[in-house]
């Protein structure tokens, strides 16, 4: 009973053609990667956009414009602050625009490129590869790590583990303290924290996402991409012979062996490849790229700035591990017209509909006014007459100021003569910044201009200060 469950394998047993049985192993344990640190072309590039993807993720939230945190998603006032502009629940289409356009972006980079997303500015592989670099700090390269792990518990290594795992979980929190500040204001969240009085709801998603960050990219690492991604999974479908893929070129590195540097390797009949394995021991899911494409490489192209390095050192030319095509690895066309095949059905089709979607939405974006009218009718009262002979519609009237600064808004009826609004307290309503305003108006109309049936009207609701603001809104006016 003592025995982990991680290590007691899953078998089935099944018959073979000559009848005897043979048990097979469908469970295999995991065993740990230890990722080489390498230098080289790619990984500056990688190194680039962790930092780039880091600096926006922490460092947007305390960015202000207009006195306001540029970039927050206040869902407790159901209100989204992006850059200056404030968007409310009734411009949803616009989350749904954005979705679209990052599916569809992600299709056409995926068709073009590959897996780059995911080697280069995946939340997953940039926190993994965060937390490697704090492990690689902490522990030293490979072979350091290796040796610490395979020893005996000496107080160096619990050292060395608890001040690892200690820098992993502070910079989880602050991760997850940075992620409720893009919900709760930062700066709010930044006092209460420092005073102890963070809200049980803030805790709770500071923690959850903080673990999350620790398991994921301090535990699960490549599991994640393996196992629980749905991208690796169905990336296939994007794939074609022309899309860049990371590319061993077994027609120049096979037969692959050890020879001394300045030898005739190719009177020995070997290849380029010297066999060294550094491609996989700076891999970070631990694949074997020699063996062809396969759905756990995440594109991060460490293999290549491992086997350039090689290369170098043998004075072999580089590129015999390559961001390339299957087509042009196969000479179906030199590497130098990569370009041209961009002009193919799939890749066009991805870039009209990212073209038309991103299109409607900055239309949009540019055409849309910062006032959001809701009206409601009086529904005690259809229709009344007033003393002097009028007859009178009521409605309720709210107006939700989308705007960083405060207007005075007026109502104009339109659609039946003489027709005018009695608003309550007065035809100047004064809305603040991003508030709400809430008025009774009373529409009414000369009773020989109002035929008995109902009646389509206009109210024109539009800012004093900034008369381009304004909208149109259509009621019903009933006459009985």
């Amino acid at each position: 009973m003592s025995q982990k469950l991680q290590d007691i394998p899953v078998t089935v047993v099944q018959e073979k053609d000559d009848g005897e049985y043979e048990e097979i192993h469908l469970y295999a344990k995991h065993k740990k990667i230890y990722p080489r640190w390498i230098n080289g072309f790619w990984n500056k590039w990688r190194i680039f956009f962790v930092f780039a993807t880091q600096l926006f993720f922490y460092g947007m939230p305390w960015l202000t414009i207009n006195d306001r945190q540029a970039l927050l998603f206040d869902l407790a006032t159901r209100k989204f602050y992006i850059l200056g502009l404030v968007f409310l629940p009734q411009d949803f289409i616009y989350l749904t625009a954005l979705l679209i356009t990052c599916a569809i972006g992600l299709f056409a980079w995926t068709t073009i490129g590959g897996r780059l997303w995911c080697g280069y500015a995946c939340p997953q592989t940039v926190y993994t590869e965060i937390f490697l670099w704090i492990e690689k700090w902490v522990e030293g390269d490979r072979m350091q790590r290796i040796k610490l792990d395979s020893g005996p518990a000496t107080p160096r290594k619990i050292r060395l583990k608890v001040t690892k795992h200690l820098i992993w979980v502070v910079f989880a929190l602050w991760t997850g303290f940075t992620f409720v500040g893009y919900f709760t204001p930062i700066h709010e969240l930044g006092r209460a924290a420092l005073n102890l009085g963070v809200g049980p709801w803030e805790t709770f998603w500071i923690l959850f996402y903080g673990f999350a960050t620790y398991g994921n990219a301090g535990w699960m690492r490549e599991q994640v991409c393996k196992y629980m991604c749905p991208y690796a999974r169905f990336q296939s479908v994007m794939f074609d012979a022309d899309t860049l893929i990371v590319s061993y070129d077994t027609e120049r590195g096979e037969a692959r062996g050890h020879r001394k540097k300045g030898a005739d390797y190719r009177a020995a009949g070997l290849g380029d490849c010297i066999d060294c394995k550094m491609c996989v021991q700076v891999c970070p899911v631990g694949i074997d790229i020699r063996e062809g494409l396969q759905y756990e490489c995440i594109g991060c192209t460490a293999c290549i700035d491992a086997c350039d390095d090689v290369m170098d050192k043998m004075q072999y030319p580089r590129g015999l591990i390559r961001y390339t095509t299957q087509n042009a690895l196969e000479h179906k066309y030199p590497e130098s017209a990569f370009w041209s095949r961009l002009k193919r059905p799939r890749v066009i089709v991805y870039a009209v509909l990212l073209a038309i979607v991103l299109s409607v939405t900055v239309v949009s974006l540019v055409l849309r006014q910062p006032v959001k009218v809701n009206i409601s009718r009086d529904r005690v009262a259809l229709v009344r007459e007033t003393d002097d002979g009028w007859l009178e519609n009521s409605y309720i009237v709210q107006i939700e100021n989308a705007d960083e600064n405060s207007h005075v808004y007026t109502i104009e009826p339109q659609g039946m003569q003489g027709m005018r609004a009695v608003v309550q307290g007065g035809n100047r309503i004064e809305v603040a910044s991003t508030g709400i305003a809430e008025v009774g108006v009373r529409l009414q109309v000369p009773s020989d201009q109002a035929p008995k049936g109902t009646h389509e009207v206009k109210l024109l609701i539009r800012a004093t200060d900034k008369p381009a603001i304004a909208t149109e809104e259509v009621v019903t006016f009933i006459n009985r």
